[in-house]
């Protein structure tokens, strides 16, 4: 079974490839022009076993929203692709990831309709900024921590999948960022592995 996707997008703010493979070793080669957003990616990918590749381009002179968003955006499409059929997935997976002072949570259910609830992050998250830094010959982009909710619930609705993810405790702004990236991760791996006593589609109605 080949559980792989490429999928591009273009638009007059952005221009993003996504290659994932979820039967990968956590393989990743990450270049999206915001380099805290690329440690994430690394870190989504690394720990949900996925290979991942993502070349992004996109206005971060003006701001890294429309690139951080678009690419999200891409990554749920592609993930939606490659699970295909959803045939002789587990569906349902969860993970709790602590990160030094932070623990965060997530879970998930490849259900077919899509859904996002986040939850919990400080609320001084909302203003947080962790700068960029050099790019090649480029500066790179800060990442807006508000923008944390934007890439769960791009990623939820374009995959159609539920995704629940919140913080029960921390501080640190990376901290908080980091665990719940990797909370998702390992919940993703979880749902999307493959269960050799699953026959067909895991739903009584035969569908997903």
């Amino acid at each position: 079974m080949n559980r792989t996707a490429r999928v591009e997008r273009v638009t007059k703010e952005s221009s993003i490839v996504v290659e994932l493979d979820l039967d990968g070793t956590g393989k990743t080669e990450i270049a999206t022009g915001v380099p805290f957003y690329d440690h994430m990616l690394t870190a989504l990918g690394a720990h949900a076993s996925f290979d991942l590749t993502v070349r992004a381009e996109g206005d971060i002179e003006i701001e890294a929203h429309h690139t951080v968003e678009d690419t999200a955006i891409v990554f749920g499409q592609a993930l939606g692709k490659a699970l295909g059929d959803k045939a002789g997935i587990r569906r349902f997976g969860d993970a709790y990831i602590p990160m030094d002072e932070t623990l965060a949570h997530a879970a998930v259910d490849v259900s077919g309709r899509p859904y996002c609830v986040h939850t919990g992050e400080p609320e001084h998250l909302l203003h947080a900024v962790i700068p960029g830094s050099p790019v090649g010959d480029r500066a790179g982009a800060p990442y807006s921590t508000v923008l944390n909710r934007h890439v769960f619930e791009s990623i939820a609705l374009n995959a159609r999948i539920a995704l629940h993810v919140r913080v029960l405790y921390g501080r640190d702004q990376h901290h908080v960022t980091e665990a719940e990236f990797k909370a998702v991760a390992r919940a993703l791996r979880a749902a999307v592995e493959l269960d050799p006593r699953v026959q067909g589609v895991p739903s009584t109605k035969g569908t997903l």
